[in-house]
């Protein structure tokens, strides 16, 4: 039987206020700096803006897995899902602005039944897209089996989760069978192109740790990735992104349960580094929730730190967005510490 979410479970780390609280409350009990003052002894507050060049909408929290580590508390039984009128809504924003890269993320994207409308439509507009895909949707029913060649018709660039290249990590973090599972989805996306030399067709995988600690560096995990998924599995892909585990929702559940916590956030204000801190992923993207409303980023989102002017999709404002300061929270840590961490791996 698959696992309740927290919101399903009527768990208190479901409340967003209570989690905001506690990471609030960690640097006064562990004696670090609140982030916003490390970035003040760094010269980089406020954190204001590049040029936005990433729009990542999430198309609704429901999925086929209930990951443990999950920081969207994502599952089966979550029914928020993106409407058709909030998906035009976006479409509205990309036609209009010159955002090169449509991020789509969930939950399973794919399980909003007006995915693929949406994925071609931003595929007419000339975006570049990412859809973030769990590898066992693809054979989670028959008909998502075609999925490979969607992505494939609508050069879709596909960003996978792997927690390891072996089944034992993997399922532990992920449910039992998953790591199976992904297998054959890779296997179906490599049959199509993708992630192999010239196809022009991209499979990134991420990894994330599956304890309280940071991630090794991306240069010392891709090759390991890529030689035992070669030679045991006969599977390839492009680039391996390490990203480190944000302190929200179930990861933060866990830190607490294993009492980790506080360890583990006094870990990333050591490890805080300025110059990851320039490269952070909320200076040039905009995350926008099931429901049309706008965030610094995707992290912010699942702790309800909606942007605090203009911040519905239907009053987007280009010049107001790049007037803003990004909102900022002790589980900023995570994407500033060591070789800092975005949705696209390492920062630096």
């Amino acid at each position: 039987m698959t696992k309740p979410s927290l919101l399903r479970s009527k768990s208190i780390f479901a409340d967003k206020l209570y989690q905001q609280q506690l990471l609030h409350d960690v640097a006064r009990t562990n004696k670090i700096p609140h982030f916003i003052d490390r970035l003040k002894e760094t010269q980089l507050y406020p954190l204001l803006p590049t040029e936005l060049d990433v729009f990542q909408v999430n198309l609704g929290y429901m999925c086929n897995q209930t990951c443990s580590h999950c920081h969207v508390d994502a599952g089966p039984d979550r029914k928020e899902i993106m409407d058709r009128q909030t998906m035009q809504q976006c479409l509205d924003v990309l036609a209009k602005t010159d955002v090169k890269t449509v991020d789509i993320t969930g939950g399973a994207p794919e399980m909003n039944p007006d995915f693929r409308w949406f994925v071609r439509s931003c595929y007419e507009l000339g975006k570049k897209i990412i859809v973030r895909c769990n590898l066992t949707i693809i054979v989670a029913h028959k008909k998502y089996t075609d999925l490979p060649e969607f992505y494939a018709q609508n050069k879709v660039e596909v960003v996978s989760s792997l927690p390891f290249y072996n089944a034992d990590r993997t399922d532990r973090q992920r449910g039992k069978g998953v790591f199976e599972d992904s297998i054959r989805a890779l296997k179906m996306l490599n049959e199509i192109g993708y992630g192999k030399p010239n196809s022009g067709l991209v499979l990134n995988l991420v990894y994330n740790p599956s304890g309280a600690f940071l991630p090794a560096g991306q240069g010392v995990l891709e090759p390991q990735f890529k030689q035992v998924l070669h030679d045991e599995f006969g599977v390839v892909f492009n680039s391996l992104f390490a990203i480190t585990n944000i302190p929200i929702a179930r990861y933060l559940e866990y830190l607490v349960n294993t009492n980790n916590y506080d360890m583990y956030m006094t870990k990333l204000a050591n490890a805080y580094n300025p110059a990851a801190a320039q490269g952070v992923m909320c200076r040039n993207t905009i995350s926008v929730d099931w429901q049309g409303y706008m965030y610094d980023c995707d992290f912010n989102q699942m702790l309800g730190l909606k942007l605090t002017h203009k911040n519905h999709i239907s009053d987007f404002d280009t010049q107001s967005l790049a007037k803003r300061e990004i909102l900022l929270s002790e589980h900023c840590y995570a994407c500033t510490a060591g070789a800092g961490s975005s949705c696209g791996g390492e920062t630096t």
